[in-house]
């Protein structure tokens, strides 16, 4: 039998980053395996149970590349894919365990599962076996007295009648799974396998929550990540697959990735790693790509991208610079437009140097006379302005830099001559000339 896991979220109105990562195991598996991953939304709770917080669900995996092959928008042979359609399947269950006696009703209607009284070994594929006495604890409740189910029996049925073969979820449910394989036993159903991963921590050491830094998949979004980037970083919330780099691709994850290698220890949560490798993936962007994913953020900073070739060339320049899409406004802005203001620090620096005016009276019109608008076309032009100047090569250099976007730190200057062009480099030194001239 092929392998099947799910990921079963309650909606809560958006995605956790523990829950991303659960749902990215599972998939993980399923890929690998050549298996199917199922969603399934935990939604009996009514006041939660919203479009939008499902939908918010549906769209953390699918930025973070996490397809589903049944549930909700693919329908499948198992369904209905939502807890508060499945009543009639919980009900019949629930004949199965009061035919077998297992079953009994309290004075105030509520029904409890009658626990074997048994030690039961839980075989978990991450934690090892685990065994629990399982003899003291009361009976547990599975339908409450106003007829809604309980998570733990509705949880088994689902997953013995979606087919389960693997549930790989949150350590914190490890406690619970011997009623689970009861419940299984009671039932006459195999029970899958289980694996429970480590928990995920804030930097404080305790157990993240939806106030920490990070917590929602929709913030990466916001903060301007690349999904692969993010996708990576949970990975290694738990797992370190054999290679010798930390970047790595959704591919290469999913033809690494062995249960067996999930790490016992708990997971710490960093955004500086992760951040830092967003700057990696940032790094292999290039051309169309990376004008994809910086223009929503240029655009929303009131950058308009017109020319993508040219808006490709200038960030291309600063990609090594930024972390996030998000930064790169700040880096790029002069490179599209003339009218840029000048930050202080770089007024000040171009007016206090005596020697700028003489310096840019004489650099406009070698620039304006070099035929060769190359970097070394540019470079012999200011050497051998400087040698006649007598004056070092690089004095130019913050001259042209302050000049040409305002800024005091940026990309190379060459680099962002050749992006600019002749026509318009010498348009900004004219405009700066007459700057110093008032």
């Amino acid at each position: 039998m092929s392998i099947r896991v799910r990921f079963a979220p309650s909606p809560t109105g958006y995605l956790h980053v523990g829950g991303a990562r659960t749902a990215l195991f599972n998939w993980l598996l399923a890929r690998k395996s050549g298996g199917a991953f199922i969603l399934r939304i935990e939604d009996t709770d009514e006041a939660r149970n919203t479009e939008p917080a499902r939908q918010a669900i549906y769209d953390g995996l699918k930025w973070l590349g996490l397809d589903w092959d049944e549930g909700p928008e693919k329908g499948g042979d198992t369904g209905p894919y939502f807890q508060s359609q499945r009543k009639p399947i919980y009900d019949a269950y629930l004949a199965k365990l009061e035919a077998a006696g297992r079953v009994y009703t309290e004075e105030n209607g509520a029904v409890r599962f009658k626990f074997s009284r048994v030690p039961i070994l839980v075989p978990d594929l991450v934690c090892g076996d685990v065994q629990f006495a399982a003899t003291d604890e009361p009976d547990m409740t599975i339908r409450r007295p106003d007829g809604g189910y309980i998570f733990h029996f509705v949880n088994v049925v689902d997953d013995i009648e979606m087919k389960m073969t693997h549930v790989i979820r949150g350590e914190d449910h490890l406690p619970n799974t011997w009623k689970h394989i009861d419940l299984y036993r009671a039932l006459d159903a195999e029970p899958p396998k289980f694996g429970h991963i480590p928990l995920i921590l804030n930097p404080g050491g305790s157990k993240m929550s939806k106030r920490d830094e990070g917590a929602s998949i929709e913030s990466y979004q916001k903060a301007g990540f690349l999904p692969g980037a993010v996708f990576n970083y949970l990975c290694l919330l738990g797992w370190t697959p054999k290679l010798d780099r930390e970047k790595f691709t959704a591919q290469e994850a999913v033809d690494l990735f062995d249960v067996s290698e999930i790490h016992h220890s708990n997971a710490r949560f960093d955004m500086v790693k992760c951040t830092w490798l967003n700057q990696q993936h940032l790094r292999d962007l290039t051309g169309a790509a990376l004008v994809a994913y910086a223009k929503p953020w240029l655009e929303q900073d009131g950058i308009q991208v017109t020319d993508e070739d040219f808006a490709a060339r200038a960030l291309e320049t600063v990609k090594e610079k930024v972390s996030v899409a998000t930064e790169f406004s700040g880096w790029v802005h002069f490179f599209f437009r003339e009218d840029f203001p000048f930050e202080d620090e770089a007024m000040t620096k171009l007016k206090g140097n005596a020697q700028h005016p003489a310096l840019l009276t004489a650099l406009r019109p070698a620039l304006q006379a070099t035929a060769d608008w190359s970097e070394a076309g540019i470079t012999a032009t200011i050497n051998t302005l400087a040698a006649e100047l007598k004056v070092k090569a690089g004095a130019f250099m913050p001259l042209l830099r302050f000049s040409l976007s305002g800024q005091t730190r940026g990309p190379d200057v060459k680099a962002m001559m050749l992006v600019l062009g002749k026509e318009r480099v010498l348009g900004r030194l004219e405009r700066v000339q007459g700057l110093l001239a008032a």
